[in-house]
């Protein structure tokens, strides 16, 4: 049996109630032990000792995760944190590649790479508290997808544990690889259920010459709607293209204490980044097209404006506090023309069931977080209701129930109604090869698994 007794762990009751739950509504189950690995040897001897005692093991980041992905369902389990396995390994300016450990927070690595005038573009709102292990598990996205992508567009290898103590290196050190079956990508977006990460090689790119930052406000969102349309049309691709909804600009005014922009009726938060003339002619034309649309065009001049208005769109989240007492958070996501057509369909969802419903999100993509306000959970049966009207409208013009914040627990009940028998099936043996006795993870994004 492997030796733990050095490792750091814990089951003092109050860390384990602390780790029985995440950033989404549900509420786990109290695990054994919590631990905290500090490298690869100490995951290996953590998995083989929960082998030989027949332990589940959750591997978790920082517990940012909205959908209950990294909360323990059983007694019997082992919650593995990898929150202080967090070094820079290598930053490599050359080849322009990171080689990191799972536990360094997202914006900890993207202050890093600004010094050397890089940069590393999947930039979730959570960004300074998320860990890239996490960003792995969920392939997490952000306001900058539009442009330059997911966090799979930047993983070019990762190193991962199995559940029987095997060191795998999947994916290498080149930009181009077609050598058979593509494991890496795999595990990225498993939510832990296949692998354990304990080294991740991710590229960036160079910082641009200029981002200019807008700020949009309408009176009538249809017309932001269409502006959102028209700028997509425009042959410009922003860096980011940020909506946001009448009550989540009311539930940040009263959140920051600010004025401005309480009569707008929704928001866009648009950046344009590349060369500088480039990004001026672009500035001017999608200023253009907002103020023909009786858009309010505020430009950030300088540092300072710039992280006030970055500040509104990351405030959202815990502002919408203010309006009720709890939230349920699902991460819609459509075809970029059907934005208008799903926000009038959540709308009518939000009058025909008596429910509060505010949107904000990645507009650039087609990504809209859909928050449903309450002040009770003992609602949950009716709101179970309001989510499958939800997703029925999504699945109905081409979307998906989740657009970064993977299935988890929450969604799992949902996930038939876009994945049939057959690629349900499919997955579930790729997690028995990966996991036969169904020990990594269990009982996510699977129901009754």
């Amino acid at each position: 049996m492997a030796d733990i007794s050095k490792i750091e762990q814990s089951d003092s009751i109050e860390d384990l109630v602390c780790y029985s739950r995440d950033s989404s509504w549900v509420k786990g189950t109290t695990p054994k032990l919590i631990i905290w690995p500090k490298n690869t040897e100490q995951v290996i001897q953590i998995v083989k000792y929960a082998e030989s005692k027949g332990l589940d093991i959750i591997a978790r980041g920082a517990g940012t995760a909205m959908t209950g992905s990294t909360i323990p369902k059983s007694r019997e389990s082992i919650i593995l944190s990898l929150e202080k396995m967090k070094k820079i390994l290598d930053i490599n300016t050359k080849n322009m590649m990171a080689l990191v450990e799972p536990g360094i927070l997202n914006g900890t690595l993207q202050r890093e790479l600004s010094l050397l005038g890089f940069f590393y573009p999947p930039d979730p709102a959570s960004m300074d508290f998320c860990s890239i292990g996490g960003n792995v598990a969920t392939n997490a996205g952000g306001p900058r997808a539009i442009k330059y992508g997911v966090t799979r567009d930047y993983v070019m290898e990762l190193e991962i544990v199995l559940m029987d103590g095997t060191v795998l290196t999947v994916g290498g050190k080149t930009h181009k690889r077609v050598v058979g079956y593509n494991i890496k990508d795999l595990i990225i977006g498993s939510e832990g259920t296949l692998a354990i990460v304990t080294k991740v090689r991710l590229k960036f790119l160079p910082q641009p010459e200029e981002v200019v930052t807008l700020f949009v406000e309408f009176s009538d969102p249809d017309d932001c709607s269409e502006a959102i349309d028209r700028i997509l049309g425009s042959n410009i691709i922003p860096r980011t293209l940020e909506f946001i909804d009448k009550g989540c600009i009311d539930a940040v005014s009263q959140y920051l204490s600010i004025s401005n922009f309480s009569n707008a009726n929704a928001c866009l938060l648009i950046e344009l980044d590349g060369q500088y003339h480039t990004v001026k002619a672009q500035a001017d034309k999608v200023s253009m097209i907002c103020n023909n649309l009786n858009g309010n065009v505020s430009l950030a001049k300088d540092p300072y404006s710039i992280q006030n208005l970055w500040s509104i769109r990351k405030s959202i989240s815990p502002a919408l506090y203010n309006l009720k007492k709890d939230k349920v958070s699902e991460d819609i996501v459509v075809p970029r023309d059907k934005i208008p057509v799903i926000l009038k369909s959540l709308y009518q969802i939000s009058d025909r069931n008596a429910v509060q419903i505010v949107c904000f999100g990645h507009a650039g993509d087609g990504n809209i977080h859909v928050n449903i306000l309450t002040d009770n959970h003992s609602e949950r049966a009716r709101l179970d209701d309001v989510i499958k009207q939800i997703f029925n409208e999504v699945l109905k013009i081409g979307g998906s129930i989740s657009g970064e914040h993977g299935i988890g627990i929450t969604k799992s009940p949902y996930l038939s109604m876009e994945l049939d028998k057959r690629q349900i099936a499919i997955m579930k043996e790729i997690k028995r090869i990966f996991d036969p006795q169904n020990r990594l993870n269990p009982n996510k994004i699977f129901v009754n698994d």
